[in-house]
């Protein structure tokens, strides 16, 4: 006969998906031997019998908890509804995922007309018994009845203010029986029924809310948020009451045995004297801190004290603790893992290796990779009220409050004159850049993850917002309208690049924070992970932040955004106008020596770690005027001023403009294609490249430049292309006198080179997956248009399980890296193979590039110390199931 319902003493902790996590700690506690109040669970399998059943609770499961309450009632010497010694239970939800505030409670349940009396004589507290009553009443009316607890607090609220009361501890009991009467008024106007007085029918019909509670709105949402799977079920937990509320040698309260703040070693919590627990929570009594009760009740506070730590070394965990003292008394009714902010999960972390609770390793798998954003970047305190104006997509984490500019000159301006501001765009170009940089935060109403301004501001480490569309901006009239709502130049805003939002007003902010104990968990992973992490940095100042923050190399050096600068976009854009080899030659060789600068620097920082400088690969028309302005611009001077030298000029540029226009950048003339057609731009950039190392080896340093051909489909492009860097590197050689180590290497980012790593390779150094582009190229989605258009509805309707531009897509994209890192290597055994996507700042997809055998990830510089811990946990995570299959085999 299948088990539907235990009692606790039959149960364990490990039993998390059969009694939930409240029901497995309840047992586990049991078991240890702590002051639980004793009681039984109603298994998650129960819950779904019952949906099975079409929502009602079969038969065997009925019977088994009728058993398992006798059981209870025999144990404690009471029975349920038994007027003269009534038991009185709590029916409590208890999912395997904790779901704080998701589901639904009842307590004092089985008081009813008659117990409340005998409740009253047995405590000699007439008043604490009708207290009881009406507190189950309103609980069991809203959960169960599903009455709004408005129409109660009004009654007890009016019934206070008739009575001249302050506080509900001055009601008497003929007071209480006043509001019972008033509430059981309420509950017949509502449901046109009495209030149920058999307690065997409230038990049932509690169970029954509970299991139901598991598909109510706020629940099914928290499941999706936290991605806990719906066909889980949740258990519900029934346990003998204890009361707080009897007196003033009676009361109830929360602690964490660690501060979950600051992760400080000391108890950390509130209670209230004569409170049930609820009104802990409940925010109508002001809690006394606990370290309080040590003068109030000395013994239960060192008893209390005492069992907090023998429950953290029990469970190795920092702990959130439920009790109620019962006329001195003290009683457990809960435990868990406590949530915890970043720096406190460190700390925690740490000092748990210090104090011998953990080892290292333990260590690093409590801290979630995730919640280190919040250590790197400023973050808005969540202590101060947000007024939410509308949400895009987070491009770049951080946050920043400022002065809304529509122009990049004014952002500078401002910016130069001490003003905070932040940018405001539809979309932002190389021409901006002078505007992003003195800004605090981005923003555009268009534009995906990977857009302009998304890819240079997590760079720069600055928040970003892009694809916010609800934003109706008007660059002219320099204000943006969301819900009729207009925001004017100069306006103040806060923007959360973590999440996307953006707010009114100025909200203050945290800093970021770099304890000592997050740099040496930092070590221990490091000393842990069997994987290298690197950074994407395109300049000197990123390349130092990465380097400080424990890069060992930089993963992919994207040079055209080298070319961003104001002072080298007219060079830039004289090389792609000239009309001839000697005209562009002119302007590579004004480019050279700044891009040669840019290298020495970048190399400089890296300190003797390899370096790997993609060659220009985005295409030529990013740099070029807007087509669709020139156009206006050009139309207006043939009305207003035909006979103008400046409109042959705009004429001439447009010209250029449409013959480099293309229908489908992405694919069009871009990469290797570029080199392909002008071999003289892929040459300038080697030769900066060498120039750079002979430089940096005339001063006694080592560089280990790698030379990344980009967006090859084809092995006959690596091939030439590499010949050209080969050639490229005799020259500077001969020129120089210098010998320099070198690598030439190509980016897979097209699902051709995947499926021809074999042939590739053999032209190859090192293959690097630039799982964006894979990624687009894969899906056959541009992903600005993606992101803002259809995207998020696929995620929100369980289409796509996450955004692929976030989470590496394994069943696809995944196996092109699988197959090109394979299929590489089998022709190459030392092929060195990367992740230089955003991917490689990401823990699930870090994990599979551990399992894939890759050698190193690359990201963000921000994301550099995420990398290392995550790196570090799939290590120890796919070592210790290779040990275990290894014991067992």
């Amino acid at each position: 006969m299948e088990k539907f319902v235990y009692l606790f003493h039959e149960g364990n902790g490990n039993m998390k998906e059969t009694l939930g996590g409240k029901g497995a700690n309840l047992a586990e506690m049991t078991r240890i031997g702590l002051p639980v109040p004793y009681g039984f669970t109603i298994s998650t399998q129960a819950c779904n019998a019952y949906y099975e059943a079409g929502k009602t609770i079969p038969s065997l499961v009925e019977s088994q908890v009728l058993g398992a309450l006798n059981s209870l009632e025999e144990k404690m010497g009471k029975k349920l509804g038994d007027a003269e010694n009534p038991l009185l239970v709590s029916v409590r939800s208890g999912s395997v995922f904790s779901m704080p505030g998701m589901m639904d409670t009842v307590l004092n349940l089985g008081m009813n007309d008659e117990t409340v009396i005998g409740m009253g004589k047995l405590t000699n507290n007439p008043r604490f018994a009708y207290d009881s009553y009406r507190r189950f009443i309103q609980m069991f009316s809203n959960v169960v009845l599903d009455i709004n607890t408005f129409y109660f607090e009004q009654l007890l609220e009016e019934t206070r203010e008739h009575k001249g009361y302050s506080a509900d501890p001055e009601m008497t009991a003929e007071d209480w029986k006043e509001v019972i009467e008033g509430y059981k008024g309420i509950v017949k106007k509502h449901t046109r029924k009495e209030f149920p007085q058999d307690p065997k029918e409230q038990l049932f019909l509690a169970i029954n809310a509970v299991f139901d509670s598991w598909n109510n709105q706020r629940a099914i949402v928290y499941r999706r948020l936290n991605k806990i799977p719906d066909h889980l079920g949740t258990a519900v937990n029934i346990q003998s009451m204890v009361f707080g509320n009897m007196g003033n040698d009676s009361g109830t309260g929360v602690a964490f045995t660690r501060n979950p703040s600051t992760g400080e070693h000391v108890l950390y919590g509130e209670y209230l004297i004569n409170a049930q627990g609820e009104d802990v929570v409940a925010g109508i009594r002001t809690p006394q801190p606990i370290q309080t009760l040590k003068d109030e009740m000395p013994a239960v506070y060192k008893q209390f004290a005492d069992t907090c730590k023998r429950l953290e070394q029990h469970y190795k965990e920092m702990q959130d603790i439920e009790f109620t003292v019962e006329r001195g008394q003290l009683f457990i009714l809960q435990t868990r893992h406590g949530k915890r902010t970043a720096q406190a999960a460190i700390r925690i972390a740490v000092e748990m290796v210090e104090e011998g609770i953990i080892d290292k390793k333990t260590a690093l798998l409590r801290v979630d990779p995730d919640q280190l954003n919040q250590l790197l970047h400023r973050r808005i305190d969540d202590k101060y009220e947000r007024t939410l104006l509308a949400k895009g997509l987070p491009a770049s984490p951080g946050a920043a409050t400022g002065q809304v500019v529509f122009d990049a000159d004014e952002a500078e301006e401002l910016g130069n004159a001490g003003k905070k501001v932040i940018l405001v765009r539809p979309e932002t170009t190389p021409d901006d850049i002078h505007g992003i940089v003195a800004a605090q935060a981005i923003v555009t109403s268009r534009g995906g993850m990977t857009s302009h301004a998304a890819v240079v501001a997590r760079g720069m480490g600055k928040a970003c917002i892009c694809g916010c569309d609800a934003l109706k901006i008007d660059v002219k009239a320099k204000q943006f309208t969301v819900d009729k709502k207009v925001i004017h130049y100069g306006d103040v805003i806060t923007i959360d690049g973590s999440t996307g939002e953006i707010m009114l007003g100025e909200i203050p902010m945290i800093e970021p924070q770099l304890s000592d104990e997050f740099q040496l968990l930092l070590t221990w992973a490091d000393q842990e992970r069997k994987i290298g992490v690197r950074a994407n940095a395109d300049n000197p100042e990123d390349a130092g932040k990465a380097f400080e923050f424990g890069a060992a190399g930089i993963g992919l050096c994207r040079t055209e955004h080298m070319f961003m600068d104001l002072k080298r976009i007219p060079i830039v854009q004289k090389m792609i106008l000239a009309e001839s080899y000697k005209e562009r030659m002119e302007a590579l060789d004004e480019l050279l020596p700044m891009q040669q600068g840019d290298f020495e620097g970048i190399f400089e920082a890296m300190q003797g770690f390899p370096v790997t400088i993609r060659l220009l690969d985005p295409p030529l028309h990013e740099f070029l005027p807007d087509k669709e302005e020139l156009l206006v611009e050009v139309t207006k001077l043939q009305i207003l001023d035909p006979a103008s030298p400046e409109l042959k000029k705009k004429e001439l540029l447009l010209k250029k403009v449409r013959q480099l226009d293309e229908f489908n950048p992405m694919l069009g003339h871009r990469g290797c294609r570029l080199g392909m057609v002008y071999p003289e731009i892929y040459e300038m950039q080697a030769k900066a490249i060498f120039y750079a190392a002979a430089k940096l080896a005339d001063k006694g340093m080592e560089v280990q430049p790698e030379i990344m051909i980009p967006l090859v489909g084809h092995v006959n492009e690596l091939k030439e292309m590499r010949q050209l860097v080969i050639d490229a590197a005799i020259k500077v050689q001969e020129e120089t006198g210098k010998l320099f180590e070198y690598t030439i290497g190509t980016m897979i980012e097209i699902p051709r080179a995947a499926l021809t790593a074999d042939q590739i390779a053999e032209e190859a150094d090192f293959f690097s997956f630039g799982t964006n582009d894979l990624t687009q190229t894969t899906f056959g989605y541009s992903r600005d248009d993606a992101e803002g258009k259809f995207l998020q509805n696929y995620i929100e309707n369980k289409v796509l399980p996450e955004n692929p531009f976030a989470v590496l897509d394994q069943d696809g994209v995944g196996r092109l890296v699988e197959m090109g890192v394979k299929l590489g290597r089998g022709t190459k055994p030392a092929l060195k193979t990367g992740i230089c996507g955003e991917h490689g700042g990401e823990k699930t997809s870090i994990d599979f590039c551990y399992k894939t055998g890759l050698d190193y990830v690359s990201c963000s510089p921000y994301r550099v110390p995420l990398a290392r811990l995550a790196a570090a946990q799939a290590t120890i995570r796919h070592e210790s199931n290779k040990k275990e299959v290894y014991t067992t085999a």
